[in-house]
């Protein structure tokens, strides 16, 4: 029997620190990587600025697509990520 191995995803999220800036992350498990920033078992930066609230994620389907992506956003100044934040909130129905 010839098993293809599963197609890995990875994921670029933006997520807000208590402090009320934008963090940018890529990882292979979302919600496990949040747990582990507000655990402390993430950057330095997070530790001092938890909890992190995940605001949006978009899907890559190879961790290298997903790093350029984030290197990508991690450029962006903070309004941008502040409207890219704003415009996942309204797509999800949090925000009238």
């Amino acid at each position: 029997m010839n098993r293809e191995p599963a197609a890995e995803v990875y994921y670029v999220y933006l997520s807000c620190c208590a402090n009320g800036t934008f963090y940018v992350g890529c990882t292979g498990d979302i919600e496990q990587r949040i747990l582990a920033h507000n655990a402390g078992r993430g950057s330095h930066y997070t530790r001092r600025n938890r909890p992190l609230s995940l605001v949006a994620a978009w899907p890559f389907n190879s961790r290298a697509e997903a790093r350029r992506a984030e290197r990508g956003l991690k450029r962006l100044p903070h309004e941008r990520k502040r409207a890219l934040a704003e415009s996942a909130a309204l797509l999800e129905g949090k925000v009238q």
